[in-house]
């Protein structure tokens, strides 16, 4: 009888040398309804987030502590939702009514937030500079902070729903087993991101102008609008997109495959001699996808799918679901164990992106800013270089450096989502490196020069480099991420895996602000100058930029190891 391998390898060969047929997933016909939904949410929500500490300072009165804390708090709690949104859009919803019902949290909190502009009531009595400097500035009563914190949960709930289910409903509209559907899926992570640069660049221009310059509750009511227009965005599409049926608790189905490996653990697989007519195998309910073939990653597992006397009815059904697994829920919970160090070396690549939002603008306000003789650079702008070139380099990558290397690897994608997120590992380490070199540089001309602003006779735009390269990890990092976690993760988990990219930005905040407090606790003692000094010509940051890198290269490594052992997943049609 054939072996189990060999009977993998005969499959493996089958599905790569399927033809492009026809799909019932509507693909491309789906995206300008998504993709339109997309980005006016996304203009909308990260248009409230752009400039909130500025208008908590501004119109409730509060001092930059508190108004930092509670944004960071808001930010949080909507990087935690999207598990609990996830969970709920495989297991019982589905991801349609998930970023329905969110989109309504959404705008909920938006209306919300723009009444605690717009309503006297909402909000403290305005407060004079003279006030602020005596310190005699009306605080925010109760009631008032109740208003705010209300429209933060919302705005929270619907983070919850439509993070982790946006971009995997996407995918859903495109088939998998096909060379043309795992194509069309890989073009939409390129505009999908190349649109949210567009946005943050409106965001961070002409959105934040209007609500510091013009009028706050005009700055929020448009966010408000954009989220009404991106709902119909969403509804138009109904009659066109597939769905995926929620499979009911998926944590239940893990449990229960380590259940039954568990009771199953001194049979062998191989004792019957062909391997696959002792498993549990049935037709799926929803083949929309296709099967996973069984593989020999995590053996033991495979034990829960083996047939025993009286586990099966007269139909040959499942008598007991915890004593017995089918080679599907064996799969998926396979899929979810390999994904798991890739996620946690995903976590450190992106701290430097943190980082360069913070440090990157301090090198700026001591570097020359000036464009001819007219025009300043302001140094919080000095993130508008990687905005650009994420907007740039993605299309050019997808578009040009795509075909090109996929007549060079024979691989489709030119490069494996492994691949790519190994070169967006190489981009962040880069950067740092970069960063620390240029603040050498900048630092020795400072002192030199003695002026007494501390400025550097050196021009901003030499921090352009780093910042590119920091584009660079995002084009190959961010993006390879989302494509290896959407694609690698079984059809009805999709949303909880593509949860973990929000769980690894609010890991990797964290983690950033852990490695800053132990560098300023420890520099700075006996003598000796504190790294993330606040005159940064007094400090050393460029040693702080030396450390993430040396953490950035150690990480890179560990991703190499973990990525060698890597098998990606192979589907078959369920016929």
């Amino acid at each position: 009888m054939p072996s189990l391998q060999q009977k993998l390898l005969d499959e493996e060969s089958l599905v790569q040398s399927e033809p492009n047929t026809h799909s019932r997933k509507p693909g491309w016909k789906a995206m300008p309804y998504i993709l339109g939904n997309d980005t006016i949410e996304r203009l909308a929500t990260y248009g409230m987030q752009a400039n909130f500490v500025v208008y908590l300072m501004k119109v409730y009165n509060m001092d930059q502590v508190l108004s930092a804390n509670i944004l960071n708090t808001w930010i949080a709690v909507s990087n935690i939702t999207p598990l609990i949104g996830a969970f709920f859009a495989d297991a019982y919803l589905g991801k349609f009514r998930t970023i329905a019902l969110a989109s309504f949290a959404s705008l909920v909190g938006m209306f919300t937030v723009m009444l605690t502009a717009w309503v006297p009531q909402f909000h403290p009595a305005q407060c004079s500079i003279e006030q602020q400097q005596n310190g005699a500035c009306q605080g925010q009563s109760n009631f008032q902070m109740g208003v705010l914190v209300f429209g933060l949960f919302w705005l929270s709930i619907g983070s919850g729903g439509i993070r982790p289910c946006s971009v995997p409903f996407a995918v859903d509209q495109f088939d998998l087993t096909t060379a043309e559907g795992r194509r069309g899926s890989s073009t939409f992570y390129t505009l999908y991101y190349t649109t949210q640069t567009l946005v943050l660049l409106i965001n961070q221009t002409v959105l934040v102008y209007i609500q510091d310059s013009v009028s706050w509750t005009l700055g929020f009511a448009l966010p408000t609008v954009y989220m009404i227009v991106s709902i119909l965005f969403f509804f138009a599409g109904s009659k066109v997109y597939a769905y995926v049926k929620p499979k009911g608790s998926n944590f239940s189905s893990i449990v229960q495959v380590l259940v039954g490996a568990q009771h199953k653990r001194h049979f062998h697989t191989s004792a019957t001699g062909d391997t696959q007519a002792a498993l549990y195998d049935p037709p799926l309910e929803n083949d929309s996808e296709g099967k996973l073939l069984l593989t020999n990653d995590f053996g033991c597992l495979n034990k829960a799918a083996i047939v025993v006397e009286n586990e099966l009815d007269n139909d040959g059904l499942n008598k007991n679901p915890w004593r017995l697994s089918s080679i599907q829920q064996v799969e998926e919970l396979k899929c979810l164990l390999k994904i798991m160090p890739i996620f946690v070396t995903s976590i450190i690549v992106n701290i430097p992106l943190g980082q360069q939002a913070i440090f990157g603008v301090s090198q700026a306000m001591k570097m020359d800013r000036h464009l001819g003789h007219n025009f300043e650079i302001h140094p919080g702008s000095i993130n508008v270089i990687m905005l650009l070139s994420i907007g740039i380099l993605l299309p050019f990558y997808d578009r040009i450096v795509v075909p090109a290397l996929e007549k060079v690897t024979k691989q489709e994608g030119g490069l494996t989502a492994l691949q790519r997120i190994g070169f967006g590992h190489a981009f962040g380490f880069l950067s740092m490196v970069v960063s620390g070199l240029v603040e050498i540089k900048r630092r020795e001309l400072a002192i030199s020069s003695g002026a007494s602003d501390g400025v550097a006779p050196i021009s901003v735009l030499w921090l352009a480099p780093q910042f590119i390269l920091l584009a660079c990890c995002h084009v190959f990092a961010t993006v390879g991420h989302t494509e290896f976690f959407n694609n690698e993760s079984p059809e009805g988990l999709r949303s909880i895996a593509n949860s973990l990219l929000c769980l690894n930005v609010s890991a990797a905040s964290n983690l950033s602000s852990f490695i800053v407090n132990i560098v300023h606790s420890f520099t700075g003692k006996q003598g000796q100058a504190d790294w993330l000094d606040g005159d940064i010509n007094k400090g050393r940051l460029e040693n702080f930029y030396f450390v993430v890198a040396a953490f950035g290269l150690l990480n890179m490594l560990c991703f190499i190891a973990c990525s060698r052992s890597y098998h990606y997943k192979v589907l078959v049609k369920n016929n």
